[in-house]
């Protein structure tokens, strides 16, 4: 057990993040091990992104805000779609949130859930494991149940909540606001002074 838990941590956690163009890391969140983060991604305050027994994979113009966690399991990794806001205090653990998807803050996502894109989980809702969630959901309520289709409006809406971030953390960016790392693409350069391998 020993022997293969260190074989799956060497794969994961010994792999550096790989960053996408425009990327804006916060200097107090953490992300660890294999986390891939798409172009115009943003990862905020004390948020913590810790790839360690499996893969994360944050799509692009998509945002996990302030005190959120994503973590894994070890037979599911954690993949987010594009343009996905990750509200505060969310934890999404081993699923799959597809594209243009509003994670409502203090939400609670667990592992082998599928939400489908433009959707949307209320705040402190808990997605039970391995729900399915239709596409143009709304999601309240513990545990977590649909409680209607979203409008054509409602579900166009829901990527402009992620647009509003990714010009945010532009301006973080651009004025060099608490920065901990911003992306170019295909690389990973360490950050000033020494840390160690796979953590940014």
């Amino acid at each position: 057990m020993i022997g293969q838990l260190e074989k799956q941590l060497d794969t994961f956690l010994k792999a550096r993040p790989k960053l996408g163009q425009g990327v804006y890391i916060a200097k107090s969140a953490t992300v660890l091990g294999d986390v891939t983060l798409s172009d115009y991604s943003s990862v905020w305050c004390n948020a913590v992104l810790r790839g360690d027994i499996n893969r994360i994979v944050i799509g692009h113009h998509s945002n996990v805000q302030d005190n959120a966690v994503l973590h894994l399991a070890d037979e599911y990794g954690c993949i987010l779609g594009n343009y996905v806001t990750v509200g505060h205090n969310a934890i999404v653990h081993a699923c799959t949130v597809q594209d243009e998807v509003l994670v409502g803050m203090g939400s609670v996502i667990l592992d082998g859930a599928v939400v489908g894109a433009q959707s949307i989980i209320g705040a402190r809702a808990l997605v039970p494991q391995g729900a399915q969630i239709p596409p143009g959901s709304m999601v309240l309520g513990v545990p977590g149940k649909v409680v209607r289709a979203l409008s054509a409006e409602e579900r166009a809406a829901v990527k402009g909540w992620a647009e509003k971030y990714v010009g945010v953390a532009a301006y973080y960016l651009k004025q060099q606001i608490n920065v901990a790392q911003s992306g170019s693409a295909g690389e990973t350069p360490a950050l000033p002074g020494q840390h160690p391998p796979g953590r940014i």
